[in-house]
């Protein structure tokens, strides 16, 4: 099965942060922290869940850093990697 993964960030990005489709206009360069107000610790929590449970991987407390949610793209560079293994 190969996965999209850009398409499957936005995807959670948008059901998790209840977006209502805003997330289909997301880039690369879209800022994440501190330019989306529905992205606070409880919603960063629930996208780390979802993207376990729908990629299948584990992140630990020492694979997050803030920068992991900077822009939509560090997002899923770091999805990618975790895919990766």
């Amino acid at each position: 099965m190969v996965l999209n993964i850009q398409k499957e960030v936005l995807s959670l990005l948008d059901e998790i942060l209840s977006l209502n489709g805003r997330s289909a206009a997301f880039t690369r360069d879209t800022p994440l922290l501190g330019a989306i107000p529905e992205l606070d610790s409880m919603a960063v929590v629930a996208l780390i869940t979802g993207f376990e449970e729908r990629f299948g991987f584990s992140v630990d407390d020492d694979d997050i850093e803030g920068s992991t949610f900077a822009s939509v793209g560090s997002l899923i560079d770091f999805v990618e990697r975790k895919v990766a293994g």
